[in-house]
């Protein structure tokens, strides 16, 4: 299983939105209690900034939330609902920064900060990827929400960072077909691990897998008794991996089989 780090690059639009001017005093914002207090929109603001800067994500998410609600035509209650997006994510409550993220997109679609709002709702999907023993539901999130920033926002560098993080997530699908397939194999059920490993060679031919994937055709064609799509497996195999240890397992398994026949 691939291990999906963290990433930091989130944290620069952190330092892109600047604070608000201190219109009220910082005794009024210590005191600020923004769930059952109506609160000018600096004091909010500024009382979630200093959550966000003390890492008490889930709380500065809680205060930014108050800002769009309490003060929904402002010009921060935009901004406030993107950091609400971030500081859930930051608090790792993903399904909540997904939800305050897409609704920034509802609201918003051809706003400037678009994308990294598409970019927060991949990282939610993508930080949450299983092992490849687990229902992929989730992975399947990331693949989808990874493209989209690519295909709607291909220049930008949030695209940049989900190229690669999509060929990751690929690259773990892949593994979880070839987890099936194998599965499929231990109990000689040929037919299904051959859907499987041709999945992999079909929607994932870049993968690290498809090595593999050409090798174990060749094992399930041969038990199938379909030598001739088994030696093109092992072919195939032999152009794209001449080196590798699936190449010799196949080329081994065929001539075994010509020789037996």
């Amino acid at each position: 299983m691939h291990r999906f780090p963290r990433p930091i690059a989130a944290i620069a639009l952190v330092a892109a939105l600047m604070p608000l001017a201190a219109c009220a005093g910082n005794q009024n914002r210590s005191r600020a209690d923004t769930r059952y207090v109506a609160l000018d929109v600096n004091t909010l603001y500024n009382a979630a900034r200093q959550r966000l800067e003390q890492r008490r994500y889930a709380e500065a998410a809680a205060i930014f939330d108050e800002v769009e609600r309490q003060h929904p035509y402002s010009v921060w209650a935009r901004r406030a609902q993107l950091m609400s997006a971030f500081s859930y994510y930051a608090a790792r409550e993903h399904t909540k920064s997904i939800e305050s993220a897409r609704r920034f997109l509802a609201i918003h679609p051809g706003n400037r900060d678009a994308p990294y709002a598409l970019y927060l709702v991949a990282l939610n999907y993508y930080e949450q990827i299983s092992d490849v023993r687990r229902d992929q539901a989730v992975t399947r999130q990331a693949e989808e929400s990874l493209g989209e920033l690519v295909r709607r926002y291909p220049d930008t560098r949030y695209a940049a960072d989900a190229r690669e993080k999509l060929a990751l997530v690929r690259d773990h699908l892949a593994g979880k077909e070839m987890e099936v397939g194998r599965f499929y194999q231990r109990r000689n059920q040929w037919l299904a691990s051959v859907v499987r490993f041709r999945t992999v060679l079909d929607q994932y031919a870049e993968s690290t897998h498809a090595p593999e994937a050409l090798m174990r055709l060749t094992e399930s064609y041969l038990a199938l008794g379909i030598p001739d799509e088994a030696r093109r497996s092992a072919a195939a195999l032999a152009q794209r991996a001449p080196d590798s240890q699936w190449n010799r397992r196949a080329q081994a398994l065929v001539q075994r089989h010509a020789s037996a026949g």
